[in-house]
């Protein structure tokens, strides 16, 4: 039946239930198999009637041209498919799925998704395990209390080994995993799995996978499928108390009961199922299905949403139920050739149709002060990759595509008119590399910064300005592939053909002890004049703090409706340091008093102040330059060890640790600041013949060596 609500007249019924709805992501380390499983999960639900391969190109989730040529993900895709699953009690779910990249220069794709996803499938490979980007995945699932599966991919694979894996997931990661199946066979062997809640045995019978049959446990196997029922029961009874109780009195427990326990532990990331599979040989992703369907939480699981109204500040909630009022995050922004502007939504709570006016409430960066305007929503896609349906209306849960909202960006609120309210937002990492584009002719000038500004729009860690002395056009991101990616999509689809310039780091400034100054700025200009006045103090935060304001002043020495024109003019000298212009980070400024007068006193006088004041006191305050330092993790044949140690060495590298793993190598983990980094790649396959496979990924800034430091500023202030 139809349900109504005070805001629309009908809410049309939903396709499926709430409760049958999965909202998750695939992620893992660059290479473990996301995009192929993910090909699979369409294939297996009957999204898809062929097979996408990534290896020549047909993949469905990887649309990009850049994508297909290097077999990589570099946008999430977003799609929605159904599953009835393999057992006869089980009600048919929706699930929708974002596929996102492995690659660290498109992490941001990660951590939009993560924030708006109920679930999460962590991808491993049975032979590379544990790697680099499977721990960043892996905190950034952590910050957002994503309840995760563990698939372990490619047992297909000469070296796969299933249980290797896992305790390296322990170890590695702090995980509570506990395996809910294991293998049958590993490498050219691997035929299927033994599942330990019904303890029987699935074995493929033909190469699509959609053959299979269930089977009594191989006689070889038994003992070892009875041990690790054993210790999945004790990790799944920690859970639940009756489970418990049962377990210790030596009952039997239920099927039921034991999926009932494991939903729950894992809905309370106290548990993480693990499965194995492989996706290219089409085996296990049945299984990995059904796990979603059985064990990550619905929209109704994860519960209400929390935000503030952005008029009063005051908390509030959003239940997830199609007739409370409408509120939905824009999580990614794409320009689409051919409808435009696209906006990606997880609506939260409520329901809304096609034309309806919505408001978009956030925050401005600048002065932290909240926003609110109305838009219109045009047209509601359900997007397949880059394919898409016209919707009539969207639900709680549900993840769309929608033309029509003018300057939404990433982490805005689009919601009710009549009930605002602002989520939280997003925090992406800053960008830690930067090269300078020009255009090639006079007609890709014009065009250059139009294109550069869309780009920016879709991707929150992408940054475009202009150097106020050369003139020059600097655009920043996270890495070199980042950047080249850019460049190449500048050419491909808008048709501006640039030069770049050498890649330079995206150094900071903060400062290393506390100081107070004086901001003073007086105009006389005929009639009226310009008077403003501040006294601050500021002072060092630990790294990774960013910028904290806060207001002192007492007795009314600066009238209240200035003091928010006092920060925007400190949030103005952030930007740019007193060293060598560059961003300053990790700092408390606190506005203690000033003075004003009756009639010269206005905003702008009192933005000029806080900025003056602002440039004293750094340079008061014993400001330092900060540098990007890399987390290089290397895993090297030992008989190239010593070159590849010593070659960090030579990059003002700190080597972290070594530890030796399988197959006669040794991983290598050190710090090297970024700028010692360019045209690595190509010189550790010069002295490694190709046999070592390096990982890089941004760690934190540290402060630049004296002499170093000197170059920089030197160089900034046109010296030579």
């Amino acid at each position: 039946m139809p349900t109504t609500d005070s805001k629309f007249k009908l809410v049309m019924p939903r396709s499926h239930p709430l409760q049958y709805v999965r909202n998750i992501g695939i992620a893992a380390h660059i290479d473990a198999g996301k995009t192929t499983t993910t090909e699979r999960i369409l294939y297996y639900t009957g999204k898809q009637h062929k097979m996408g391969e990534v290896h020549d190109g047909s993949a469905t989730m990887d649309w990009m041209e850049q994508e297909q040529e290097r077999g990589i993900t570099i946008t999430s895709a977003a799609t929605s498919c159904f599953w009835k699953g393999s057992r006869d009690d089980k009600p048919e779910h929706k699930i929708n799925i974002i596929d996102t990249p492995g690659h660290v220069d498109f992490t941001v794709e990660v951590e939009r998704s993560l924030r708006v996803l109920d679930g999460c499938v962590a991808v491993f490979c049975a032979v590379g395990g544990v790697q680099p980007q499977s721990e960043t995945v892996w905190r950034q699932a952590n910050k957002y209390g994503v309840p995760r599966v563990i698939y372990i991919n490619k047992m297909d694979r000469l070296g796969a080994d299933f249980f290797n894996v896992v305790e390296r997931i322990k170890q590695r990661l702090g995980a509570n995993g506990t395996p809910i199946q294991i293998p049958i066979g590993a490498e050219s062997g691997y035929k299927g799995y033994i599942d330990l809640i019904t303890m029987t045995a699935t074995v493929y019978t033909s190469d699509d996978g959609k053959d299979y049959v269930e089977t009594a446990i191989p006689d070889e196997l038994k003992a070892k499928a009875v041990e690790y029922r054993e210790k999945m029961i004790e990790v799944i009874a920690d859970c639940d108390d009756s489970v418990m109780e049962r377990f210790l009195e030596g009952q039997e427990i239920t099927e039921p009961e034991l999926r009932d326990a494991l939903r729950k532990g894992t809905l309370l990331n106290k548990v993480v199922p693990i499965i194995s599979g492989s996706s290219f040989k089409n085996k296990g992703v049945q299984a990995m299905i059904d796990a979603v369907a059985d064990y990550l939480p619905s929209p109704i699981d994860v519960g209400a949403v929390k935000g503030v109204d952005p008029k009063t500040e005051a908390e509030l909630t959003r239940e997830p139920d199609d007739k409370a009022p409408f509120a939905a995050l824009a999580f990614k922004i794409m320009s689409d050739k051919y409808v435009g502007r696209l906006t990606y939504l997880r609506v939260y709570s409520g329901h809304v149709k096609k034309g309806t006016p919505v408001v978009v409430a956030y925050r401005e960066p600048l002065t932290n002060d909240f926003r609110i305007r109305t838009e219109r929503i045009g047209r509601i896609l359900e997007m397949h990759a880059n394919n898409r349906t016209d919707l009539d209306d969207a639900y709680t849960g549900d993840i769309v595509g929608v033309i029509g909202l003018g300057d939404v960006n990433t982490g805005h609120t689009v919601c009710d008119e009549s009930h605002p309210v602002a989520l939280e937002s997003i925090k992406f990492p800053e960008p830690v590399i930067q090269i300078a584009v020009e255009p090639k002719s006079k007609a890709d000038q014009e065009r250059l910064g139009a294109s550069l500004q869309r780009l920016a729009q879709e991707d929150p860690t992408f940054r475009v300005a202009t150097d106020a002395e050369s003139g020059q056009t600097i655009i920043s991101g996270m890495g070199e592939l980042h950047l080249e990616i850019i460049v190449d999509r500048l050419s491909r689809e808008f048709g501006v053909q640039a030069n770049q310039g050498k890649p330079q780091v995206a150094y900071r400034e903060t400062v290393r002890v506390k100081s107070k100054a004086e901001g003073r700025f007086i105009r006389q200009t005929g009639g009226s004049g310009q008077y403003g006045h501040c006294w601050i103090e500021m002072e060092p935060l630990p790294p990774g703090s960013g910028f904290v304001f806060e207001n002192k002043v007492v007795g009314g020495s600066i009238p209240k409706e200035y003091i928010p024109a006092c920060e925007k003019g400190i949030r103005e000298g952030l930007l740019s340091g007193v060293l060598a212009g560059y961003p300053v980070v990790d700092i408390k400024v606190s506005l203690l008093e000033g003075s004003y007068h009756e009639v010269d006193s206005n905003e702008n006088a009192f933005k000029q102040a806080g900025l003056l004041a602002f440039r004293e006191a750094m340079k008061r305050a014993s400001p330092v330059l900060k540098e990007p330092i890399m987390h290089v993790e290397v895993t090297t044949p030992e008989a190239n060890v010593g070159d590849v140690v010593g070659d960090i060495n030579g990059r003002r590298g700190r080597i972290e640790g070594m530890e030796p793993a399988l197959g006669s190598v040794t991983i290598v983990n050190a710090h090297v600041p970024l700028s010692e980094m360019f045209g690595y790649v190509t010189t550790l396959r010069s002295l490694t013949q190709g046999r070592a496979v390096p990982n890089v990924t941004p760690s934190h800034y540290e402060e630049v060596p004296q002499n170093i430091a000197t170059e920089i500023v030197t160089k900034a202030q046109g010296g030579r």
